[in-house]
This record gives C-alpha cells, structure tokens and sequence, in this order.
C-alpha cells in the first residue's frame, strides 16, 4: 500500500489519475492481518471471484443513515451496493443509499488519508514555536509513542500550570474527563431554535409527524424551510411521494425553489430567510379577520391566543389575538405589513393563509432550517401557533410538527426497532455543566461552558458571557481535538477560529484527512474510520437498523479514538479501566443482546436477536442466551432488520391523538398542560441567555443580520454595504463537511452560487463568472448559477465546503460558508447560519473547478514518500 501511495504523490492528482488510483487501490490491493502487510492480486479477477457481501457503516450525518455493502474479495473491496435484501414497495420500502453512501470507497481508500502520526515543523513543546505559521507549516512524521507522549506532557503541562479550564474541547472523551475535564462548547447547532421552545409550548413531544403511512391521510401538506431529497437522504422524499399520489398536495415555503420542490411542489412561497415570523403573522391576521381560525379548537386546547383565554397571572393585553391586530400597538399585522419584511406577494399570503385554514386534514412541518437564524424562537412560536390556529391536531392525516428533520421527517411515532446501549460508564466532564432551566438563576454557577458562537472570541479576547452573570474571564491555552470532527470548518467565523487556533499554545487533532481543523493542529493523529472498526449500529428512521460490520483492517497507522484515549490516560497515570472498563467486543455485543422491537400488537417491545451460548463462546464476551426473532448469524449476515409495515397495522401513530380525545386525563408537560401560546416561562429562559429578548407570544422583531439590516436605514429604504441575504444549506455532495474531498461528488455536485437574474444583472454577473461574496466577517469566491430559483435579493451557498483560505487576501477559494458566517450568539445558543448579509460582485482572476483540484496528500519529512 506504501509503495502504491507513494506513486500518487508524485502524479499531478487529476480527476482521471484520482479515479484510476482509488480503483487501484480498492481492486488491486488486499489488507492482511491487523498489520500492512499486502498481497497483489488481479483487479479483473478480483471482480469476478466469488466474494462477501459485507454491511457498511454509513455513519454521516446526512440523516438517511441508509443500508451500504461493500463486496469484499480476498480482503479487498471491490464493489458496493445498497439495500436489496427484499423487494421495494411503498409500504415496505428499501433503504437505498445516495450518491454520497455510494462513492464511499472514495473516501475509506482515498489518497488522501492521513497514514501517520504528524508534528508541525516549527512546533515547540510549551510555547507553541511560531503559532503564526499553523496552517501553512510543513509536517514532520513521529511515531505513536513520540505523538502521545508529546500530547500527555502537553496536556499536563497546561492543567498544572493554568488548570483544566485553559483547555477547550468540543468532545472532552474519557480520559480527559477523567483527568479533571476541560471547557467545552454548549448550543444549538442542527435544531435551531427550536429545543426551548418545543419544550415550553408543546412539553417537548412533536417533533416528527404522523406516522408515514398516515400521510396518505393529509389533502395538503406543507414543508417549511425543508429540503430532504438534500438534507435528509434516504426515504423520507419517497414517502411524501406517497402521499402525493395519494391526492395530497404539496406547498412549499422557502427563499429557494429547491429540488425537493421541484420533485413535490404544487406551489411554492418565497419568503426572505429570517423573515418567516412575519409571513406566519400575516396569515394569522387574514385568518382571524376572515373568522377562518378554529376558535373552537384554541378555547379547549391553548391559552394564549386571546384575552378570555391567558395563564393565570398573565397581562391579559399580552394576547396574540390583539398582538395581530394591532389593538394596542397600532400596527395590524396585515399581508401588505407582512409583505414589506419578508417579501412575499401580500395576496399570496392571502391565499395561502386561505388554503392553510380551510383544508382539512392538513399535516403543517417545518424543518430546523428557518430557526437557525438570529432570534429564530420567534419563528417558532408563531409557527406552532399558527398551525394550532388551523386544528389540524392529533386525527388522522393532520398535524403541527416542528424541528421535523433527518430520521424524523416524514416519520412520526416511537422507534419500531432499537439497539441496546454499549454498558460502562464513562466519567463526566467536572468543569462543564450547562445552563439549566426552568430555574431562578441558571448561570448562578461558574461551571459551565463557552456558548458556540462565542468560542472563537473567547479565545482571542480571554472572556464569555455567563447570561444574566455577564461577561467572566477566560484563559484559554490549549485546543483538544480527538474525536470531534472538523470543529474550526463547521464553526461560525473561521477567521476568527483561524486567530484563535494561531493564539493558544498547544493544539492536537485527530482525523481523517488533512482537513481544515486538522491543518491547523501542531500534532495531528490517523484516526481510523467505521469502516475499520468492530462495528457497530445505526438508524435512519423508525423502522429499521443497520448492524455494520468491520469491512477493512486499519490504513496505515490508523488507530480508532478510544486506543488513543487509552494510551494518553495511561501516560497521565490513569487505568483505562477506571474510565473505559469494556472491551470494544464487549460494548458491541451489549448492543446487539439489548437489541429490542415492537411487538406486532404495538403493545410493547421484545428481544430482536436470538443468542446462544455458542455465539457468545465464539466471541469471547460475557452474556446471557436469550431468544429473539432473528438468529445473530442472520442478522449479521443480513445487517439490517426493518419491521414490514402495512395499511392498517398496529403501529400507526396519531401525534397528541390522546391529548385530543381527553386532554384532563393527558395533559402536555407545560406550564397549563395546553398548548402555550403565551409562554412566560419561554421568554424568561431565552431572556436570561443575555443576547436577547423575547416576548412570551409570537411577535416580529428586527434582528442581527437580518433582512433590515441589509439597509442602513430601513425606513428610507437606504442599502448597506451588505444588501444581499445569504442562505446556507445542506449541499448533495456533502454531509456537513464529510466527503468533501470525493472528487466525483465535486464535479457531480458544484458549489455554485445561486443567484437570481436580476441580482446579477444589476452587478454586472453573467454566466459561468467567478464572484467574489463579501460579509463582515470575511470573503470567499465561486463560480455562480444564475437562476430564477432563488428569491430576488437572497443568495444560496451549500455548506461544508473545506476550508482554501489565502493567508495574503484572507479570500476562502472553496466558497466555506462559515468564512461569511460570524459568531453572532443569539436565544438559546443558537447558531445562526441563516441570518447572513453579504454583497456580491465580478471577480476577476480565474478559479480552476475544484473537482480538478489536487488531493491534500501529505508526504511529512522524515516519512514514506
């Protein structure tokens, strides 16, 4: 394998050389052992060897999570494939992987994964040696025991001279808690807003919808902010697919006509990103004012929504109703008011509001996407309330879901098939401990950790903000990065991150790939991916469970994230026992014997695996045999249980049917056991984060970043200097920033600018031009999509590009959205991605498509070239 990579590095890595050497390496090349040691075999006879199909972990966070087999010859993997262990059907479909899952032998055998322990060249112990050269630095190649010595003294060093809380960690992992801890990061990152509000408004139960065959059920569904044929691979297109042949119709709300509209949409809402408080609010006032809200409905289910109907010892002019319609603040929130914030047609909004009222049943889902945005609480409130305004709760074919996204949308209802736990129990981190609420006070004590958007800042500026506390200082002197993915790409503000990774003194990563958090490091570690682990579970939805296999043993001098958490906590003078008690193969089978599935009656839960006392001889673990539906052999072979589904069975689920039909005996867990319209203890818990304030019922205030703010005077109408709204989205050829680096995802899916004609015409844009995209806190380039998909005035940019920045023009060439997006702490933590205010304009310099860009492959002195 050496000697192949070795060949690579010295070609000019295009996309055909990439192709054939990936091919190579995966058809032509066998792993033997636990070792590297290779045997050569025939690539075309290879191929046409009997060989295994093995499940493989497809562990990204894309939320399809679906069914991988890799076909493995001689040790060698030479195909894969996706779910074809039973015949698809709509009712029992199969768990087809996507483009990503598919080139993902790309990723397992690239060229680019790291092989061996690195140190930065002019890294020195206990001072950093020339921090500002992180990033840029040349690589020299150490061996295990110099790296893990090299991060125990560092480690060391930094808690007995500044203590614990001098060291910041997205994921602290076993030994580092075990060693006093660090300060870590806390927030809201995929859910948006959402979490508080969903637990004081609706006592934290609606998340996903009515179950997937009762979509059939709805005569109008409508996706807010949602993109799953993108965002949530998998099944969950398929099955709104369903429910359109099924006689549903399809509107959707978002600034893009995105593809998911393309493929369901009977009519689609463009709306101005964080300005969807505004729409809902216009709504809301055609509704009340044309007596189309179910009155009925809000008296025995809500408070809130008007005066005859508030919490005890609530305002009773602090009611929605009058709020709308302006009875007090003089401003009715009419579709003409709504129209001027968030840009949609003032009769679309009638029509839709019309629409929204009348058709019953209706299912009304909105993803995170339009809650990641500066105060998005708000966008929640006046979400769920305008849909409880319709009555389309807890019967058949209706519901209000909120924060429906990956394995949740379009599926509602318990998980018909689970995994048991991995048993043990790791120790806690003692430095951090996050905000709890309700409480009188709950920033009163220090140990707790930097929110997300402010980490960055806390490192540069030696101080975070602790709520109603204020600011409280900081001393940041080192960076752990083990097991924590791509912390300073998928952050807001790299720049930022780029300032704060250059001020610390120490910073150690593991990885994969030379990544952009990984390039910044002084000692970076090869860490092992699913594919060369024991193995493992994962889910995708509801109904099924994936039992992936080990397919590779590990490349090069990878190791897996608990070795190295082992090795570090012994050198700190900690027992790996005291922290991590079980072996890999023990934690695996506790999985599978805790394995449990709905019964057929939906009465309960009952083993899935059958195991005897030979299966657990043959694995060498410590369990108990136990009778199941299916054999471990089978179910091992198979690598995935799904539980067939029909019309009519048991498990069709009904979200709040039981509060519907009696809400005395089933109360919700909020503050009146109805649905809270007017929630003060919602906004007290979002005021005391201390970034800003929410009112108790839904109302529209102008926010950072937001649509207002791309004018220096609103009310005049006067541009800023950043007139344009910028959208990050969840991009095809990506999860998050995973698989990035997959030249055939590059040049399948290219990260373009979407732009609306009249944007660019007024710029000077034309096809195929390069642009440069500018926001407060930084700039990146890319070749634009002139298109009139996209809302006049936004601008669309997929997320989780790595990161290319241009140390002399701070330019970011690959187009990472985080360069543009700044730390801009908001409500609960929250990460605003979708509150960005950008200028565009013509870039004149060339810019090579990035499909044909080399692979980051690192040749470290003193390594194997």
């Amino acid at each position: 394998m050496t000697k192949f990579f070795d060949k690579i590095n010295e070609m000019t890595i295009s996309r055909r050389n990439f192709i054939k050497a990936s091919t190579a390496a995966a058809a032509s090349l066998s792993l033997v052992g636990c070792g590297n040691t290779l045997t050569t075999t025939n690539a075309g006879q290879a191929a046409n060897e009997e060989g295994t199909w093995i499940t493989a972990a497809c562990w990204h966070n894309c939320g399809g999570r679906c069914l991988n087999k890799a076909l493995v010859v001689d040790g060698v993997v030479v195909r894969q494939k996706t779910d074809d262990t039973h015949p698809d059907s709509p009712d029992y479909p199969q768990q087809r992987g996507c483009a990503r899952g598919r080139s993902q032998r790309q990723q397992i055998f690239g060229a680019d994964r790291l092989r061996y322990p690195m140190k930065r060249k002019n890294w020195n112990p206990g001072d950093g040696g020339k921090r500002e050269l992180r990033g840029k630095d040349e690589w020299v190649r150490i061996s295990w025991e110099e790296a893990l010595d090299h991060v125990a003294a560092e480690l060391k060093r930094v808690k007995e001279t500044y203590g614990n809380k001098a060291i910041l960690a997205k994921s602290t992992g076993p030994a580092l808690n075990a060693y006093g801890g660090a300060m870590t990061y806390w927030g809201c990152t995929s859910d948006g807003a959402w979490p508080k509000p969903q637990q004081f408004m609706n006592g934290g139960r609606s998340r996903g919808s009515n179950d997937r065959l009762d979509l059939r059920n709805s005569k109008l569904i409508v996706l807010w902010g949602a993109n799953p044929v993108w965002s949530s691979g998998g099944n969950p297109a398929y099955n709104f697919k369903q429910a359109k042949e099924a006689g549903a119709k399809f509107i959707i709300v978002d600034p893009l006509y995105n593809d998911t509209a393309q493929l369901l949409a009977d009519q689609w809402i463009p709306v101005r990103p964080g300005t969807d408080t505004a729409l809902l609010l216009g709504m809301a006032h055609y509704m009340i004012t044309n007596n189309l809200h179910d009155q009925e409905f809000l008296d025995k289910y809500c408070v809130g929504f008007d005066a005859e109907h508030m919490p005890e010892g609530a305002d009773p002019k602090e009611n929605f109703k009058d709020y709308v319609l302006g009875t007090y603040d003089g401003t009715p929130k009419t579709p003409e008011w709504a129209s001027e914030h968030c840009g949609t047609d003032p009769d679309l909004i009638r029509s839709f509001a019309h629409e929204v009222a009348v058709t019953k049943p209706m299912t009304f889902t909105s993803s995170s996407a339009a809650a990641r945005t500066s105060v998005g609480e708000q966008f929640c409130q006046a979400f769920l309330t305008v849909g409880w305004m319709t009555g389309n709760v807890g019967k058949p074919g209706a519901s209000v879901c909120s924060n429906n996204r990956h394995n949740t949308q379009s599926y509602g209802g318990p998980a018909l098939v689970k995994a048991g736990g991995a048993g043990g129990k790791s120790p806690a981190n003692p430095v951090y401990k996050e905000p709890t609420f309700p409480g009188p006070d709950p920033f009163k004590t220090d140990w707790h950790g930097i929110v997300i958007d402010e980490a960055w800042d806390a490192v540069i500026n030696g101080e975070y903000t602790a709520g109603v506390r204020g600011k409280q200082p900081c001393d940041i002197r080192m960076i752990w990065n083990i097991g924590s993915g791509n912390v300073l790409n998928q952050n807001t503000d790299i720049m930022k991150g780029i300032e704060a990774f250059r001020k610390v003194e120490f910073v150690v990563t593991s990885a994969h790939f030379l990544t952009a958090t990984a390039q910044y490091a002084d000692i970076v570690l090869p860490a092992t991916t699913e594919w060369e682990r024991l193995g493992g579970f994962l889910t995708g939805n509801p109904e099924m469970i994936i039992f992936y296999s080990q397919i590779t043993q590990p490349m090069f001098e990878a190791k897996d994230d608990d070795w190295m958490y082992a090795e570090i906590g012994k050198r700190l003078g900690l027992d790996p026992a005291d922290f991590d008690p079980l072996s890999p193969e023990q934690k695996l089978f506790n999985m599978v014997a805790g394995c449990t599935v709905m019964k057929e009656d939906g009465s309960g839960y009952e083993k899935l695996v059958t195991i005897t006392a030979e299966d657990i001889a043959a694995l060498g673990v410590k369990g108990t045999p136990q009778e199941g539906r299916i054999s471990y052999q089978e179910f091992k072979e198979q690598g995935v249980y799904q539980v067939p589904r029909s019309p009519g069975d048991q498990y069709t689920y009904i979200d709040y049917k039981d509060f519907i039909e009696d809400p005395e005996k089933n109360p919700l867990g909020t503050e009146s056991g109805k649905f809270q319209i007017h929630s003060q203890g919602l906004a007290d818990t979002i005021n005391a984060y201390g970034w800003n304030t929410l009112a108790p019922i839904p109302k529209y205030q102008y926010v950072t970043e937001g649509y207002e703010e791309t004018f220096a005077n609103f009310e005049k109408k006067e541009k800023s200097g950043y007139p344009l709204q910028l959208t990050t989205i969840h991009y095809a050829r990506r999860s998050h920033s995973t698989l990035d680096n997959i030249s055939w995802l590059r040049e399948a899916f290219q990260n373009r600018l979407y732009i609306h004609p009249a944007d660019a015409a007024a710029r000077g844009i034309a096809k195929n031009d390069i642009v440069k995209i500018s926001s407060r806190h930084g700039q990146v380039i890319r070749p634009v999509y002139i298109t009139e998909r996209i809302m006049p005035g936004t601008l669309t940019l997929g997320q989780g590009a790595w990161a290319e920045v241009d140390d002399a023009t701070g330019i970011c060439k690959a187009g990472a959205t985080n360069v543009l997006n700044g730390g801009l702490p908001t409500g609960q933590g929250v990460q605003a991605y979708n509150t960005c205010n950008v200028q565009v304009e013509k870039y004149d310099s060339k810019l090579e498509t990035d499909y044909l860009w080399p692979k980051r492959i690192v040749a470290a002195q003193g390594g194997n070239k």
